[in-house]
Order: C-alpha cells, then sequence, then structure tokens
C-alpha cells in the first residue's frame, strides 16, 4: 500500500531535519522517528498515525478527527489514527506532530542494536 508522498513531505517539514530525526517504511506506510522512537506515521488510507503516549491518549481521542489506532484488532493505548479533515491544515499538523515528539521526548534513549556477526566461510576443497 502506498502513501501520500505530498502529505509526507508535508509531515517531513512539520517535523524538521535536525538531528536524530529520521525514517522508516512500516505498517504499510512511512514512520518518522526521533532517536528511533516513532513519533508519527502515514497510511496508505492517508490517516496520521501519531505516538501521543498513555497520558495525552484520551484527550487527544477527544479531538474530532482523532480514533484509536486498532492496528491487532485491540486499541494501542497511546497511539492515535487522525483522520485527514484533522491535519488539513498545515498549522493542525504541526500540533498533532509537536505532540508526539513532545511524548517520544520523555523516552529513555534506544539501545543501540547489536550488529549481527558475520558466519565464517568455508574455503571450498582443492
Amino acid at each position: 500500500m502506498a502513501f501520500d508522498e505530498q502529505l509526507a513531505g508535508r509531515v517531513r517539514k512539520a517535523m524538521g531535519h535536525g538531528a536524530g530525526v529520521s525514517e522508516k517504511k512500516m505498517f504499510g506506510g512511512l514512520c518518522l522517528l526521533w532517536e528511533g522512537h516513532m513519533v508519527c506515521g502515514i497510511t496508505g488510507s492517508d490517516e496520521l498515525m501519531v505516538r501521543v503516549g498513555p497520558e495525552q491518549y484520551d484527550r487527544c481521542l477527544a479531538h474530532p478527527h482523532a480514533k484509536e489506532m486498532l492496528f491487532t484488532g485491540r486499541p494501542m493505548k497511546g497511539m492515535i489514527y487522525v483522520s485527514p479533515e484533522g491535519y488539513a491544515a498545515d498549522k493542525d499538523l504541526k500540533a498533532w506532530v509537536a505532540k508526539g515528539l513532545a511524548f517520544v521526548k520523555t523516552l529513555p534513549p534506544k539501545e543501540a542494536k547489536a550488529k549481527p556477526k558475520k558466519s565464517a566461510t568455508k574455503k571450498a576443497p582443492r
């Protein structure tokens, strides 16, 4: 499922291009991360995923264009979907991205993943 490149550009602009910002294709869309933690993402249906955290979850769900993120059939507490109407204005998109960044910046640093060891290659007998 492809995501909207124009929306991706808007989200990139809202996130900024500072140190620690990266992208990763996940969930059939594009996720933007800060220091390895997912902040927000774009789905193939143009919904904006935002990681607002458990403390802001209910408050954010009260927004008329926000809904629970039911990824595996169960709500993912702390993650919401925002419909396109909820981020149509740039100021609204920036506000949602700011909520995601504010939560993620409270998280402890991610530990670097160990690089997989290369297996020794056997030399063919002569």
